[in-house]
C-alpha cells in the first residue's frame, strides 16, 4: 500500500537536529528526503561522538531513508546545478539565519519564482523578523527566553537544565512538520505552495497555556508555588529510602485518596495543610520505605506513580519492547546497524522495510547531472 507522502519530494538544507528530525519524519512517512550537505565534512552531526561507522550515531538516527548531495553553496554554478532539482521539488527545508539564503539566490522570493508550488519552510531560533531575529542561540537559549526554563528551579531556587532538546524538537521539528504538512493540503486547493516562518521559542509558549492563562488573571506562575512546578503534594517527586525516586501525579481526588491510603495517610487531613507542610507529610512517609516497597504496594493501584528510570532501563522496558518501538533498524553506508530512532509516524504510515539506510556524504551526487 503507498504511504501518504510517496511522490513528495523534499530537499533539506539543514543541519543538526531541528530540520533533519523533521525531515525523517517526512520520509518515514514515504516521502524522498535529498539532503544538500557541505563537501568534506557533511551535515555537523556526522562528526559527533560515539560514532558507528564513518558517521555519528547520532546521525545514522536523523537521517534514516535519506540521500545526500555534496555541493559547496556558494560555488558560481551551484545555484544553476541544483536548479532542476528545486524546479521538481515539494518541500524546501532550511535553518539558517534570516537571510542567508537570500545571498546564496536561494530564498523564497526566487525560489517560488521557478517552482510556484514549492513549500519552503525555515526553521530558526526567533523567526524571521523582530529585534532577536539575527541573534545567536540554542535550545537552551530559547527554553530561558520564553519564560520556561525559570518554572524548573530546585530547592535552591536554580533553574536546572532540561534533559530533554525541548526547542528544537517541540518548537522546530514538530511544528515545522504540521505547518509543512498544512501547506501541502493548501496547496492541494490553491496550486501554491508557501513560505513557512517556524520560530522555535515562539512556539515554546504554546506549553505554557496554563500559566499564560493565570497570568491573565493577574496570577503568574513561580518555581514550587503552582499545580505543575512543585506546589501541590499532589505533582511531585520524592525520594525513597534507598535513595531512587517516585514520580507521584495523583492529581484527581480518585487517585489522590487512594495514593493517601496506600502509603498511610489522610487525604482530608493532608488537603487541610498549606501545601508546603503536606507535601512534607508525604514525603516523610515514601522515604520510610524502599522503591521496590512502594512499586509492589502501588502494582495494580490507580495511583499515577511509578518509579523513576534511567534510559537503558526505560529502553529495556517489556512495555515499549510489545509496542514495537525499536523494532526497526538503521543501517549505515559501510553496513553497521543499530535500532531506528521510534518516531511518531504511525505504523499504518510507515514503510515496510524494517531496515533502511543512512547516506554516505555526496553519495547521491549523480543526481545533479540530472
Amino acid at each position: 500500500m503507498s504511504q501518504p507522502l510517496t511522490g513528495v519530494k523534499v530537499l533539506d538544507f539543514s543541519t543538526l537536529l531541528p530540520g533533519p528530525l523533521c525531515s525523517l519524519l517526512l520520509a518515514e512517512a514515504g516521502a524522498e528526503v535529498v539532503k544538500i550537505e557541505r563537501p568534506r565534512r557533511g551535515d555537523e552531526m556526522r562528526s559527533y561522538e560515539p560514532r558507528l561507522g564513518e558517521d555519528s550515531a547520532n546521525f545514522v538516527l536523523l537521517n534514516r531513508g535519506k540521500r545526500s548531495i555534496a555541493i559547496d553553496l556558494k560555488a558560481p554554478d551551484a545555484l544553476e546545478r541544483l536548479m532542476p532539482l528545486i524546479r521538481e521539488a515539494d518541500v524546501l527545508i532550511e535553518q539558517f539565519r534570516p537571510a542567508v539564503m537570500d545571498r546564496l539566490g536561494l530564498g523564497y522570493a526566487a525560489l517560488s519564482a521557478a517552482n510556484p508550488r514549492l513549500v519552503y519552510c525555515s526553521i530558526t531560533g526567533f523567526g524571521q523578523h523582530g529585534p532577536r531575529a539575527q541573534e545567536a542561540a540554542h535550545d537552551l537559549n530559547y527554553v530561558a527566553a520564553s519564560g520556561t526554563l525559570s518554572l524548573t528551579a530546585g530547592s535552591d531556587g536554580a533553574p536546572v537544565l532540561p534533559p530533554a532538546l525541548i526547542a528544537d524538537i517541540a518548537g522546530g521539528t514538530y511544528p515545522g512538520l504540521v505547518n509543512i504538512l498544512l501547506a501541502l493540503r493548501q496547496r492541494d486547493q490553491t496550486g501554491r505552495g508557501a513560505h513557512l516562518d517556524v520560530a522555535m521559542a515562539d512556539n515554546l509558549f504554546t506549553f505554557q497555556y496554563w500559566g499564560l492563562g493565570n497570568g491573565a488573571l493577574g496570577q503568574w506562575p513561580g518555581t514550587g508555588t503552582d499545580l505543575v512546578t512543585g506546589g501541590t503534594p499532589r505533582y511531585q517527586i520524592y525520594r525513597t529510602a534507598d535513595g531512587a525516586f517516585l514520580a507521584a501525579a495523583p492529581l484527581e481526588d480518585k487517585f489522590w485518596q487512594r495514593f493517601t491510603e496506600l502509603v498511610g495517610l489522610d487525604a482530608a487531613a493532608l488537603d487541610a495543610m498549606p501545601p508546603p507542610q503536606a507535601t512534607e507529610a508525604v514525603r516523610a512517609a515514601i522515604a520510610r520505605q524502599t522503591a521496590a516497597h512502594w512499586e509492589q504496594r502501588f502494582a495494580g493501584q490507580d495511583v499515577c506513580t511509578c518509579r523513576v528510570v534511567g534510559l537503558e532501563e526505560a529502553r529495556r522496558d517489556p512495555h515499549f519492547g510489545a509496542r514495537g518501538l525499536f523494532s526497526r533498524t538503521v543501517a549505515t553506508a559501510t553496513g553497521e546497524r543499530m535500532a531506528a530512532l521510534p518516531v511518531p509516524i504511525d505504523a499504518a504510515f510507515r514503510a515496510t522495510d524494517a531496515t533502511l539506510p543512512s547516506p554516505a556524504l555526496g553519495a547521491d551526487n549523480p543526481l545533479l547531472d540530472h
